[in-house]
């Protein structure tokens, strides 16, 4: 995708520094579960589990142009109608468009881990906004996290643990591979060469 010319329509602008969140019934003409990906990358794992669970709402955050755009573009193209792209900084425009328990998942997938301690700040996993993400969740609203780097697992569990999500199989324990999810672009690499990716699929109570 990165020698794909970027496109020139902004994917999601009319969701941006929105005062009050949208109608989300309005905005797919449709009702169902409404679930968040922050970190939509290349696309893989949007496009291919809104194709797969057509009866959910997929809102996909990207903050990198080329990729958010592409992404929204081959939805389009692929009859995709229930995943909408947003190129913002999910941390910013988050709080804006979603109210508390009003999400049915929310997945992030191989989050840059900000190998500097000074950057770690710029990290999605972060206590504070995983205890904001926690209230955005219903009860029984599942966290899905997958990274390919062990120790940043360990501190997102544990951030995530220690925000109030609750890990069925035991705290600090990740979870194995399902075969029945939807792989994300770099994950898909991952299973083909065999190398290893830290899963958790925790619950809001």
């Amino acid at each position: 995708m990165s020698r794909i010319p970027l496109r020139p329509e902004p994917a999601g602008h009319e969701f941006v520094d929105l005062k009050t969140p949208p109608d989300w019934d309005a905005v797919f003409g449709a009702t169902g579960p409404l679930e968040l990906e922050i970190g939509c990358g290349a696309g893989g794992f949007a496009l291919g589990h809104a194709k797969r669970f057509p009866q959910i709402r997929l809102v996909a955050f990207e903050w990198r142009k080329k990729f958010a755009r592409e992404v929204a573009f081959r939805a389009i193209k692929n009859g995709v109608p229930n995943l909408k792209v947003i190129e913002a900084d999910a941390r910013t425009e988050i709080p804006r468009i979603f109210i508390p328990g009003s999400l049915s998942a929310i997945h992030v997938q191989f989050p840059d881990p900000w190998w500097k301690r000074a950057h770690f700040k710029r990290a999605v996993v972060q206590p504070e906004f995983a205890r904001f993400l926690f209230t955005l969740l219903k009860p029984g609203g599942r966290f899905d996290m997958r990274t390919d780097v062990e120790d940043r697992a360990r501190q997102m569990l544990a951030i995530l643990e220690g925000a109030g999500f609750v890990n069925p199989l035991g705290p600090g324990v990740f979870h194995p591979y399902d075969p029945e999810e939807v792989p994300s672009t770099r994950e898909r690499r991952y299973l083909a060469s065999g190398e290893p990716v830290y899963r958790a699929r925790l619950n809001r109570p």
